[in-house]
């Protein structure tokens, strides 16, 4: 057997890349928030994301890329980078963490399919529209005792960061597959000008709390929030994007409360109710079926339809 005989397509890489990207989120969710319940604010950890992941980037960025590009990766660094980031960890501030994966991970391919119809002319296939109220049905039932139970009064406002949060990564995934920039070069832009941006705000005049923390959280929110989140991640999605397309790799982020309640259960012994598993099983079955070549998923549609 040759060597070369085994390889796997760009779709199965692009899959591939989405899977990393739900393991990586469903630790952010995690990471995030006990960074925020702790005496850390939501800019002390924007600013160890930006920090980290622009000092690992800058150098490369200023090497490999040239002055006229700027503008598109200034644009990609203010909606995947700080837009994103400094939503989210505001939202971390007032909602539980059962919320950003309901709000988030269920917003963000709920946005990208309202901006793809916009931008078609409202044509979404039966396939995108089945895909998505199914994974907002699995999403609502694995947060149904947060979101149902009593719920403290700023809540909302976590809530609602949460969707913005989620509209500007969408945003961040179409800008990247309009434009066809590469995943590593998307990657270094952001980094190095959310870095930018951001840090010089941070250090004259946003309000910080860094000084009161141990060494061990601030490691764990730096290589976490810069590495794996800033880096690892947003290169993955960037990558998916590009190969199975923006609303497919959206819709495999609905996955991340599914794969964070069964880490939970296996890690932390966090109890599974049916309503969970049944919302996992749906959530499941919404991603695979966004994510199916669409041939194939009109056959399913149809023989469910005719049976």
């Amino acid at each position: 057997m040759h060597a070369q005989g085994f390889r796997l397509s760009e779709q199965t890489r692009g899959f591939i890349a989405a899977g990393i990207v739900v393991l990586c989120w469903s630790g952010f969710n995690i990471v995030s928030r006990m960074g925020s319940k702790g005496v850390l604010t939501p800019f002390d950890l924007a600013a160890m994301r930006f920090g980290v992941s622009g000092a690992l980037a800058l150098p490369f960025f200023l090497f490999r890329t040239h002055f006229q590009e700027w503008p598109r990766y200034i644009a990609l660094a203010l909606f995947g980078g700080l837009g994103y980031g400094l939503l989210v960890y505001s939202g971390f501030s007032f909602a539980p963490t059962a919320h950003a994966g309901v709000f988030v991970n269920g917003g963000i391919p709920f946005w990208t399919v309202v901006l793809i119809s916009v931008m078609a002319g409202f044509r979404i296939s039966r396939q995108i529209l089945v895909a998505l109220l199914l994974s907002a049905s699995g999403l609502f039932m694995i947060g149904f005792d947060s979101l149902m139970g009593p719920r403290i009064s700023n809540e909302w406002i976590g809530d609602a960061l949460f969707l913005l949060a989620a509209m500007s990564w969408a945003i961040f995934g179409l800008l990247m597959r309009h434009w066809a920039i590469k995943p590593l070069s998307a990657i270094l832009g952001i980094a190095s000008f959310a870095s930018v941006l951001y840090l010089p705000l941070y250090l004259l005049w946003l309000p910080k709390a860094i000084q009161h923390s141990s060494i061990q959280e601030i490691a764990l929110q730096c290589v976490y929030q810069g590495i794996v989140a800033a880096m690892l991640a947003a290169g993955m999605y960037s990558y998916a994007n590009q190969k199975i397309g923006a609303c497919q790799a959206s819709m495999m982020l609905a996955l991340v409360p599914a794969t964070s309640a069964i880490g939970a259960f296996f890690i932390l012994g966090e109890a599974l109710g049916p309503l969970i598993v049944l919302g996992i099983l749906v959530v499941s079955a919404g991603a695979i079926l966004g994510a199916m070549p669409s041939s194939a998923a009109s056959s399913l549609l149809k023989r469910q339809q005719n049976g």
